[in-house]
């Protein structure tokens, strides 16, 4: 029976815990936790053990003993320490950035007649033989045959497979990453996108497998249309918030389904 006026007491907390508990907070707490009760150990061996428990079940339970530890971690440890706890996936394309600058793979994708200028305007655009192709190959890519040909060269003799993780889908080659990205939608369409390259330009093929998976992943910031569920496709710019870090986006979202096909990281102060 609950008394009229009582305040149930929430011990969980979901946003921190489980899928969302931030790594990093949980370490420096476990940390605080164990120096605050080998301290007390050495006053009272009872009491200090106590305290431990009852710090480690707080961090369990609530995903943290110290109040504001989310906004304190995120805001004084570096960066580099951030990256190792990190749960979220930070966006590997970046504007401005990278071993090819971003005007290098459109020069190329209009060479290859992938993108044209779009009508009445100086912006490029899918050109419509191409996004024909494209959505054509999508519909009958097999994604296991595919991944093999978009890592001949970094897998070698190592067999490539597939995965879904919590905030992306990557492609693994003897136990380690070698390809990730936003959605398995957004991965079907590179592998798709792989094979009408390959058949349009020999030049292709000879790029290195890291080369492709750049273009390829600019490629789909033109896609107008969900590989997943064929809905519309909207770009944004966004705050995307994980437990560490939280950084500007630019973004293309299905509106239909929600997929995310692409997902690029803005320069701080860049996002209009």
């Amino acid at each position: 029976m609950r008394i009229a006026g009582e305040r149930k007491i929430q011990w969980r907390q979901s946003e921190y815990t489980g899928p969302n508990r931030c790594l990093a907070c949980t370490a420096v707490n476990v940390a605080l936790t164990g120096v605050l009760a080998v301290g007390i150990s050495f006053v009272s061996v009872p009491v200090g053990v106590a305290v431990g428990v009852v710090g480690l079940a707080a961090v369990y339970f609530r995903g943290y003993l110290v109040p504001g530890t989310p906004t304190l971690t995120k805001r004084y440890l570096p960066d580099s320490v951030l990256q190792l706890f990190d749960g979220h996936d930070t966006p590997g394309v970046a504007f401005g950035a990278g071993p090819s600058a971003v005007v290098d793979i459109e020069r190329f994708l209009v060479d290859v007649d992938a993108l044209e200028p779009c009508r009445g305007g100086g912006d490029l655009c899918l050109s419509p033989r191409f996004r024909d192709a494209w959505f054509e190959q999508i519909d009958r890519v097999n994604p296991d045959e595919a991944v093999e040909l978009l890592f001949e060269s970094t897998a070698g003799d190592q067999p490539v497979s597939t995965a879904r993780r919590s905030h992306a889908f990557v492609a693994m080659a003897d136990s380690e990453t070698v390809g990730k990205w936003e959605s398995e939608a957004a991965f079907l369409a590179d592998c798709a996108a792989d094979a009408v390259l390959r058949d349009r330009t020999v030049a292709w093929r000879r790029f290195t497998d890291e080369a492709r998976l750049e273009v390829l992943g600019a490629l789909r910031l033109w896609l107008d249309r969900c590989p997943a569920c064929g809905g519309l496709i909207s770009l944004d710019g966004e705050t995307v918030e994980s437990c560490c870090h939280s950084f500007e986006v630019v973004a293309a979202t299905c509106e239909e389904c929600g997929t995310r096909v692409f997902e690029a990281r803005l320069p701080p102060g860049e996002r209009e």
